[in-house]
């Protein structure tokens, strides 16, 4: 049975990007939420970044003008937090 997962990136980005696409392998669903910033386009996590759009990956950020990510304050994700099997913070 097919689990949601939530991933919360602060600091280590390219560790966590790469590991939420390792987590779809098992056919899990698995969203993105970009705390307290915005993604970097460049360097290794460009590449992931872009395959996560590409899977049609839900990426989540509470910084309004994140280029390419849907903002929700703070609360809002709270409250969608809710409803995951699992939260990974990293």
């Amino acid at each position: 049975m097919a689990k949601k997962i939530a991933v919360l990136v602060r600091d280590r980005q390219d560790e966590a990007l790469r590991m939420s696409l390792g987590m779809t392998l098992s056919d899990d669903a698995v969203d993105v939420f970009v705390l307290d910033g915005t993604l970097e386009e460049t360097g290794p996590a460009a590449a992931d970044l872009e395959l996560m759009k590409e899977l049609e990956m839900n990426i989540y950020t509470n910084v309004e003008g994140g280029e390419g990510l849907e903002y929700l304050s703070t609360d809002e994700m709270a409250l969608r937090l809710l409803h995951y099997d699992h939260v990974v913070p990293y």
